[in-house]
């Protein structure tokens, strides 16, 4: 994991303590947490690929409502299974990743159905550029870890971006512009 996403982690780590000292703070599992996403190639097919180095912080408080998530994806872990394509994705054709290591989701926003995790307006930081995001879940749970017995919590979250949006036109509309995110996430209690 490079240096830039460690510190952006550390930073996220602290503000989140901080704000909300009386909620449960969860750590991202790295191995069970793997942003995904998929577009139109051509209108012949769509494409997937998914990130395979992430991190972040979730505080969670069901009973107030309230919340954060802190989510960094190291852009240059991106895989498609195709390593000339991963190649181009990460020139500045497109990721441009030498000059924009990461991707960033963070919420103080979240949404809740009942006491239950629904979704969550936040920043969204790709290529240089932020903007607004509204994630869904469609699958929310927390429980006792079966193996570790810590308090763990997973989602799914989806939501769509327009990637011209973000400064990465190239090639729309021929591969889409319309990008549909999925991320699925597991997280322990600290």
């Amino acid at each position: 994991m490079n240096k830039t996403l460690l510190a952006a982690l550390a930073l996220s780590s602290t503000l989140s303590a901080t704000a909300f000292a009386a909620t449960d703070n969860y750590t991202i599992d790295p191995q069970h947490t793997f942003p995904s996403f998929e577009l139109s190639h051509l209108g012949f097919s769509t494409q997937r690929g998914r990130f395979d180095h992430s991190a972040g912080k979730i505080a969670l408080d069901p009973a107030g409502k309230s919340g954060s998530i802190s989510v960094i994806i190291d852009a240059a872990s991106i895989d498609t299974g195709l390593p000339d394509l991963e190649k181009h994705l990460r020139s500045d054709d497109f990721f441009d990743v030498a000059k924009y290591p990461t991707i960033t989701f963070v919420s103080n926003k979240l949404k809740f159905a009942d006491d239950k995790l629904a979704g969550a307006d936040g920043e969204f930081t790709l290529h240089g550029v932020t903007r607004p995001v509204s994630l869904k879940l469609d699958h929310f749970a927390c429980g006792p870890h079966p193996m570790t017995k810590k308090m763990r919590c997973g989602a799914n979250a989806t939501t769509t971006i327009k990637r011209s949006e973000f400064g990465m036109a190239k090639y729309v509309p021929l591969v889409g512009d319309d990008v549909r995110i999925a991320i699925q996430v597991e997280a322990d209690r600290d």
